[in-house]
This record gives C-alpha cells, structure tokens and sequence, in this order.
C-alpha cells in the first residue's frame, strides 16, 4: 500500500474480522435488555454505526417485538440496503409496519436489481401500493425487472452502467466520468459500445486511469469481453464469473443490445443462494427459513416427509417378506439395521459428491463415466474393509461364522449397489431435467434400504436355515 496514510490507521477505524463475519451475543443481549428496560435511545445508539448487514442480523435475531421497537427507533433514517439484506419473512413484516410510502422511499434509493429483488418479495396488493408510490421512471425500471424471469440475468443485473464510444480517447472518458451526474454507484469497467449499442469490448478503471488522454479507448480496451444474455440462467452467471474470475459482466437483450451490467456483490449472493438451496433440497426443506410461519413450514416440510414414509413402508415390506427367517434367527433383527446404515451412509456421501459436482459443472457427460467408474472403485475398496469388520464383530458378538458371512456378504453388495446409485440417481434425473438435490435422497436411501434388507435377510434365509 502506498500514500501517507498506509502505515497507520486511526483506533477505532479498522474492522475485527470475526465480527465482520458475525455479530457478537453480548451486542444483541444488550439491545434486548435496553429494550426491555424501557431504555430506547440506549438501544437506538447501540444500532448507530453498524453496517446495513449487521442491523438486519439485529432484526433477524431479536424476537418480534423487540423488532417492531427496533424499527420505530430507526424508521426515519433506516438505510434501504438493511430490506436487501433481510430474509423474506422479516422483511414483509417490517414493510407492513413501514407502510407502502415508507417502503417506496426506501426502495428509490437501492440499485435497480436490489429494488426488483425487494419488490419481488412482496405480496400482491403491497407490491402494487409499493410501485404506485414511487416516481414514474422508477417503477418503470422496475417493472421491467419484474418482467424478466425468475432466477435469470435481467434480474439480477443493473441499469445504470458506464457506457462509450470506442472512439472516444481516454482524456474524453476522464471529462466525461467527472461531469455525468447518473453514474452507478460502483463500477469497475467501462463498456465499450458501437453504434447500436452493442457491447464491444471492456477497459477495467485501473487501466484507463493508467493511460495517457491521448489514446483511443479501442486501444486499450479487452475485445473479447464475456457478454450474458438477459434470459441466462443465474446458476449459468454465477459459473461464468467464477470460471473467468469476473467482476463485472455486461448483459444483452435479444438483439444485442446493452442493456444492464452484473456485478460481482451480486454474484457471490447468488452463489450463496444456490449452495443453500441444493443443502435445504438434499434434506427435502427446500426454501425453508428459519422465519418462516409454523403453519408454512410444516405445509413444506410434509410432502417429503410423506414420501419417506412411503419408503419406509416398502422397505417394512422387504422385512416382513422374512418374518418367519428372523423368528429362528433372532441375531438378525439385531444385525439387520447395519448393512442398511451403511448403505445409507455411503449412498449419501457419493451423492452429495455427485449433486455438488453437476451444480458446479465439474461433472458432465464428458466426464461422467470416468468418474463413475472412480466411484465404483472406491465402493468396492469399502466394501471388502467394511464387510470384514462387520463380519468380525458378528462372529465375535454371536459366535456364528455362517452368520458372519452372510452379514460380510450382504454389506458388501449394498456399499457397491450404494455408491452406484449415489451417482447414477442424480446423473439420470438431471438427464431428464428434474433436480437431483431435490428428488435424489429419497430413491437413494429407497433403494439402499431395500437392497440392503434383501440381501442380509435373503442370504440368511438361504445360507443359514
């Protein structure tokens, strides 16, 4: 760091990392007891300075009165960006507080794509009070966003961009940055455009600020830029930026047309939100919040949870198929909840490997069968270790070697046909286009269960009566 100020900071000015990444217990113990107190303007100035993120995790936190004071105390000077960063829940219940005119206020001061992600949350009827409230260039801009679909790149992306000629010289871009008066807020490029408005090319800042007046921006600038349609899916985005280390990306309609920018800030949401996603889908809550009514999360939760129980009742079926087998051999109702945990275990563990990798697009058809041919080997590597320690703990436990056998065998077959099915499950269902965090777990452990309970109880029943 150079300039004369880079070997000192002034005391208090720095940011303590572990609470950037998360408010400390002690500061939102306090706000709750000022509040409690009756104390107001303690708690109020306990809220002063804290960053936009850090006040909604505030709210996020507290119960819901303490969030209905909080927000009285600040309602005049709320920072907007506090309603970007609140789970949907939350934020519909301050909005109903604030009121349309409030809100409207709040959401003329975000960018385009934070206002559309805002607006987007909200019911129908308040959505509708929302827009009216707001000036009539404002609710156009965003209810072109709202006309984008969901989860694509017009949503995300924002209107207000730095835009030039590549005509133009590096002294007319400088001129022209320092007398515009609608830049972004925050921009990293310029986008350099032809005649129609079609993007040509890139010249990061640093590189601008770097050449003389003289040079024409076509000199300078990178004609290759990584252009995204406005339909592109945000997963689709979210990979691009990853794959060629972007900070910014222009977006195009479907003539070519420059018609927005994405940013990174606004990437690594996404990221975070689709990580997110494929773990609430692999545990069958998928969009569930913690915020979220006891009524909506148990109506989320049901369906897959009945769909477990169809399963279970299959794999039920599987047992009371050798009813008579484990009368005689008891040791087998004992041992039989293993080779099927097992299973189970392995089956996830590849999987979720398998979910991850097509979500990051480091599995594809090109390398799918190499990696599952991996997956097989290491099955079968666990397969041997693990079906000859549960086979010892068998014969050690009931002193049986036809017992132990047929327990080693059975465990053996359902750790291969496991890690088969980790990977071929969701391979298949994204061949078919359906999403495999969200419908694989389920035939996964189906099948585990099933085949597991099959082979131990079928090889007993052939092997030991």
């Amino acid at each position: 760091m150079t300039g004369p100020t880079a070997d000192a900071q002034p005391p208090g000015e720095g940011v303590v990392a572990d609470s950037a990444i998360s408010l400390q217990d002690d500061l939102v113990r306090g706000i709750q007891d000022a509040l409690d107190s009756g104390a107001l303007e303690k708690a109020g100035e306990m809220l002063d300075g804290l960053h936009s993120a850090d006040v909604a995790d505030v709210l996020h936190l507290v119960g819901p009165d303490h969030r209905r004071l909080l927000v009285e105390l600040v309602r005049e000077h709320l920072d907007a960006d506090v309603l970007v960063e609140l789970d949907e829940p939350v934020r519909a219940e301050i909005v109903a507080q604030l009121g349309p005119r409030e809100t409207a206020a709040a959401v003329a001061d975000l960018e385009t794509d934070e206002a559309v992600d805002v607006v987007d949350t909200l019911d129908d009827a308040t959505q509708a009070q929302v827009l009216g409230a707001l000036e009539a260039d404002q609710r156009a801009s965003i209810e072109e966003g709202l006309a984008y679909a969901q989860d694509s790149a017009g949503r995300l992306m924002q209107r207000d961009l730095v835009a030039v000629p590549s005509f133009w010289t590096i002294g007319q871009t400088i001129d022209h940055l320092r007398e515009a008066g609608d830049l972004p807020d925050e921009f990293y490029e310029l986008f350099v455009v032809d005649p129609a408005h079609h993007p040509i090319g890139t010249v990061p800042l640093n590189r601008a600020m770097r050449t003389k007046r003289p040079v024409e921006v076509s000199a300078i600038m990178d004609d290759e830029p990584r252009i995204v349609p406005v339909d592109m899916d945000q997963e689709a985005v979210a990979f691009l930026f990853e794959q060629y280390d972007l900070t910014s990306a222009p977006v195009v309609d479907a003539s070519g047309r420059l018609v927005g920018v994405i940013m990174v800030d606004d990437v690594v949401d996404i990221i975070l939100e689709e990580a997110e996603e494929d773990i609430l889908r692999l545990g069958g809550v998928s969009e569930s919040g913690l915020h979220d009514s006891v009524l909506k999360t148990t109506r989320r939760r049901f369906p897959w949870l009945l769909v477990n129980l169809a399963t279970a009742v299959l794999a039920s079926g599987v047992i009371a198929f050798f009813e008579g087998t484990i009368e005689q051999i008891v040791a087998l109702a004992v041992l039989m909840p293993i080779v099927a945990s097992m299973g189970g275990n392995v089956g996830t563990q590849t999987l979720t490997i398998t979910v991850r990798g097509l979500a990051t697009r480091d599995l594809t058809s090109a390398n799918a069968l190499r990696l599952f041919g991996r997956e097989i080997a290491v099955s079968l590597i666990n397969a041997v270790l693990f079906a000859v320690l549960a086979g010892a703990v068998a014969f050690l436990w009931f002193d049986s070697a036809g017992l132990a056998l047929v327990i080693l065998a059975a465990m053996a077959v359902n750790i291969v046909v496991a890690g088969a099915a980790g990977m071929a499950i969701p391979l298949g269902l994204n061949r078919i286009g359906v999403d495999p965090a969200l419908a694989a777990t389920v035939f996964v452990t189906t099948i585990t269960d099933v085949v597991g309970f099959l082979a131990f109880l079928g090889l007993a029943a052939w092997f030991l009566l």
